[in-house]
C-alpha cells in the first residue's frame, strides 16, 4: 500500500502553485494524496509570512499535527512532519525551538529537495530536525517534475522574489531577489498545461510585471512580450497575471489590455495607500498621481477593464488626512474588488521600528470605514451585471444538485444550474441575481 501525504497551504497564489508542484513531486515518488491528516504518513505545511499572526497559526496547526503523530505512533505508524515556505525563512530557529518534533523545514526556494529529504529521513531514521533556508544559485524550477493541469484553470509561476524592499514587507527576505524564468521554459509549461486540459493560465510572480526572462537568443524580454507569446498558443482561452507593481506598468504592457483578446479585462494592481507621504515611508516607487495616471491609461486601452487592489491602513504615522487620501483614491478608481488589511509589524522590516505606530483601535476603525466603501463599489459593480450575458469558466460543484460554480472574466464567483458535463468548460450565463460576493445566473 502506498504511503499517503497531506498538504495544508497558507497564503498567496504562489504558495498554491508551490503546493501543486510539491504534490507532483510526491506523486512521482509513489505517494498518494489524502485529505485526512490523520491518515497521512507525511504531513506538510506550506506557509506564508505576509499576514498577521501567520507564525502563530502555524504553531497551532503543528501542535495538532503532533498529537496525531503521537496517536499514530502508538499503532506503529510513523508520521513525518515538514514545514516549507516563507515562515521557515523568517522563523527557522523558532520552529526548531517550539516544535522539535518537526522532521524538516525548508525555505520557499528549497522545496524541490523534499523527496531527497524524505529518503534521508527514512534511510537514516533521523530524529533531529533538518533545516535548509539557503538561497541557491540554481533555480528550483530546474528540479521540478513536469506538471499537468488539475482543472481548466492553472497557475504558472514565471517570476519569483522582489527587489523593491517595501518597508512593511518580508518577501525580499523570504523569497530572495527577483528571478525570471526563461521564455522557452514558460511556454513549454504553458503548452503542457493546455494539452492536459487547461483553458485559463494565470501567470504568477511576487512582482510579475518586472518579468525579464531571456528568449531563445539570450535577449531579455518583458511581460508584454511573454503575454503575446502565450496568447499565440493553441487552446488558450483566458490569460491573467498577478501580482503587479505600479511602477513597472509600462506602455507596452498597458497596450496588451487592448490588443490581446484572451487577456481578461481585470487587473489586480496594489496601491497600498492614497497618501504620497505614506507611500514614501513605505518605500513605494510611485505616487498616488502616478497610480491614477496608470489606471487612466488602462481604462483608455480597455474601457471595460475592472480594477482590484491591496490596501494597508494604519501604517506608522498615518494621519486622518492620509487615510482620507486613500478613500479619495477608492472613490476615483471605483474598484470592483479589493483586499484591505490593518498594518501589522513584521520583525526585521524597517516599518516595525518606525515611530508613531498607530493605535489598534484607530486601525480597526479605519479598516471598517475603508472596507464598507470598497464593498459598496463591489456590490454596485456586481449589481450592474444583472441582465448581462457573461462567459463563465466552470470549475467546481456547488452545494445544490446540478449546480456548478465558475468565474467570470472579472473574477466574480457565479453559481448556475447546468449539466455536470460542463465542468471545466466555458458557457454563457445570463446573470439574474447579485450580492456583494457572488452572482447567480441561468445558462443560455
Amino acid at each position: 500500500m502506498s504511503e499517503k501525504y497531506f498538504i495544508k497551504t497558507f497564503g498567496c497564489q504562489m504558495n498554491v502553485y508551490d503546493s501543486s508542484r510539491i504534490a507532483d513531486m510526491l506523486k512521482n515518488e509513489g505517494y498518494e494524496e489524502t485529505l485526512k491528516q490523520q491518515d497521512a504518513d507525511i504531513v506538510l505545511f506550506n506557509t506564508c509570512h505576509i499576514r498577521e499572526k501567520a507564525a502563530e497559526k502555524l504553531f497551532s496547526d503543528l501542535g495538532r499535527a503532533h498529537l496525531i503523530q503521537l496517536e499514530r505512533l502508538e499503532t506503529g505508524k510513523r508520521t513525518i512532519i515538514g514545514v516549507v515556505g516563507c515562515v521557515v525563512q523568517a522563523e527557522d530557529a523558532q520552529i526548531i525551538k517550539r516544535a522539535p518534533f518537526v522532521n524538516f523545514a525548508l525555505g520557499p526556494l528549497m522545496y524541490h529537495k523534499i523527496p531527497e529529504m524524505l529518503r534521508e529521513i527514512k534511510q537514516n531514521k533521523k530524529s533531529e530536525s533538518v533545516v535548509n533556508t539557503e538561497f541557491p544559485a540554481e533555480s528550483k524550477f530546474d528540479y521540478l517534475p513536469e506538471n499537468r493541469a488539475q482543472g481548466a484553470c492553472s497557475f504558472l509561476a514565471i517570476q519569483e522574489g522582489c527587489n523593491n524592499f517595501c518597508t512593511y514587507c518580508v518577501v525580499p527576505y523570504t523569497r530572495g531577489v527577483e528571478y525570471s524564468r526563461p521564455v522557452a521554459d514558460v511556454l513549454k509549461e504553458a503548452r503542457r498545461l493546455l494539452d492536459t486540459g487547461t483553458l485559463e493560465i494565470n501567470l504568477l510572480g511576487q512582482n510579475v510585471n518586472s518579468y525579464h526572462g531571456e528568449d531563445e537568443n539570450g535577449k531579455e524580454r518583458d511581460l508584454a512580450y511573454l503575454l503575446h507569446r502565450v496568447a499565440e498558443l493553441d487552446g488558450i482561452k483566458r490569460i491573467r497575471y498577478t501580482t503587479s507593481y505600479p511602477a513597472d506598468m509600462n506602455d507596452d504592457l498597458i497596450a496588451c489590455h487592448k490588443d490581446i483578446a484572451v487577456l481578461m479585462p481585470y487587473l489586480h494592481l496594489p496601491i497600498q495607500s492614497g497618501s504620497d507621504r505614506i507611500l514614501k515611508a513605505m518605500n513605494r516607487r510611485h505616487t498616488a498621481g502616478d497610480y491614477l495616471r496608470i489606471v487612466e491609461k488602462l481604462k483608455k486601452a480597455n474601457p471595460n477593464i475592472g480594477m482590484s487592489s491591496d490596501f494597508i491602513v494604519g501604517f506608522p504615522d498615518e494621519t486622518d488626512e492620509d487615510f482620507q487620501k486613500t478613500l479619495d483614491v477608492v472613490n476615483e478608481v471605483k474598484y470592483i474588488q479589493a483586499f484591505s488589511f490593518k498594518y501589522s509589524r513584521r520583525a526585521g522590516t524597517p516599518a516595525a521600528v518606525m515611530p508613531n505606530q498607530v493605535e489598534e483601535k484607530i486601525k480597526k476603525e479605519r479598516l471598517e470605514i475603508l472596507q464598507n466603501l470598497l464593498f459598496d463599489y463591489q456590490t454596485k459593480f456586481n449589481l450592474s451585471c444583472v441582465g448581462k450575458i457573461i462567459p463563465v469558466l466552470l470549475e467546481q460543484k456547488g452545494r445544490h444538485k446540478d449546480q456548478l460554480i465558475g468565474r467570470t472574466p472579472y473574477m466574480q464567483n457565479l453559481h448556475v444550474e447546468t449539466n455536470s458535463a460542463n465542468m471545466n468548460k466555458i458557457i454563457n450565463v445570463k446573470v439574474v441575481e447579485a450580492t456583494t460576493n457572488s452572482l447567480s445566473g441561468k445558462e443560455i
